[in-house]
């Protein structure tokens, strides 16, 4: 199994390489290697990711990823936008779980508002809101795959954007497709819900800027954003994130929580074949948040090293 180990800036600098400990505790026999990409290697040489490193990424089986800093700059091309759709990772999986909560966002993840096509006018800059059929339905298809004996949320603003109400059309009869009994929300109304009664949601699938604020949002009802993973799943790639950012603020500072990028590895051992291993570090993460081990963001006093020692003492 070859995985490209990618911290990027910030505090993915600090969280992954617990999150590599990981995986090298259960697989030492991986064959693991570096890809350097972000904001830092754009200010040593003017670009955040080049044809080499897109290469070895390309050549990877599974992608650990941690983030990356993307500066107001019309000269910066977002890395993760990049990646997402070079290596057509059009499925981006973020479960929620905690305490009466157990759901799982399903978003776009290669097109809609970023799409990565904008441009300049006087006085203005435009950014172009794609939503394409064959992303819609592959999108939906996948989800409607994961809903299985789970409640099916399609949520969209199908009664403004007339781009949605091709994403609804093609979600409602993947879903039929399927077998999956649905529903439908709009985002607005869908966001506040989630987050009253979470309990009452399973599988939610919708558009990539509101399946990305709807996530981020949800991440409130289990301790915030450093307890979040996500995947980017393609049909030839796969690459795991902790949802969080780079964090600059608080950068260096050894207080990063790393639960986000542990639960990714876990993610990435699941979908790697090993599930036996996936369940054994999300029990652990749990195991050690109970026992009282909890970074700042938690209400604790454990360093991101402190955390992360204690899981693989734990696994």
């Amino acid at each position: 199994m070859k995985v490209a180990i990618v911290p990027g800036d910030g505090i993915g600098q600090e969280v992954v390489p617990v999150a590599e400990a990981v995986l090298r505790r259960l697989h030492p026999d991986w064959d693991y290697y570096h890809v350097e990409v972000g904001y830092g290697r754009w200010q040593k040489c003017g670009s955040a990711i080049g044809p080499a490193e897109m290469r070895a990424l390309g050549d990877a089986d599974v992608i650990l990823f941690g983030a990356v800093t993307t500066p107001p700059d019309p000269d910066y091309r977002s890395v993760l936008v990049q990646m997402r759709k070079d290596l057509d990772l059009y499925a981006n999986v973020r479960p929620v779980k905690g305490p009466g909560v157990d759901l799982t966002i399903v978003r776009e993840n290669t097109e809609g508002l970023y799409s990565g096509i904008e441009w300049e006018l006087p006085g203005s800059y435009c950014t172009l809101r794609v939503v394409t059929e064959k992303g819609s339905r592959r999108i939906a298809r996948f989800a409607a795959g994961l809903a299985k004996g789970r409640r099916f949320t399609i949520g969209t603003k199908a009664n403004v954007l007339k781009s949605d109400t091709l994403f609804r059309r093609c979600a409602v009869e993947e879903a039929e497709a399927a077998g999956v009994a649905w529903e439908e929300k709009f985002i607005d109304a869908l966001c506040l819900d989630v987050l009253m009664h979470p309990a009452r949601y399973g599988v939610i699938v919708t558009t990539n800027i509101f399946g990305d604020i709807l996530s981020d949002a949800a991440g409130a009802l289990v301790g915030g954003l450093g307890t979040l993973p996500s995947a980017n799943i393609g049909d030839g790639h796969a690459l795991f994130e902790p949802v969080h950012g780079s964090a600059p603020d608080i950068a260096g500072k050894g207080i990063a929580n790393p639960v986000a990028a542990i639960r990714s590895a876990a993610m990435l051992l699941a979908h790697a074949g090993d599930p036996k291993g996936a369940a054994a570090v999300d029990a652990t993460v749990n195991a050690v948040l109970a026992a009282g081990i909890r970074t700042h963001d938690l209400g604790g006093t454990a360093s991101t090293g402190r955390f992360g020692a204690a899981v693989l003492a734990r696994l």
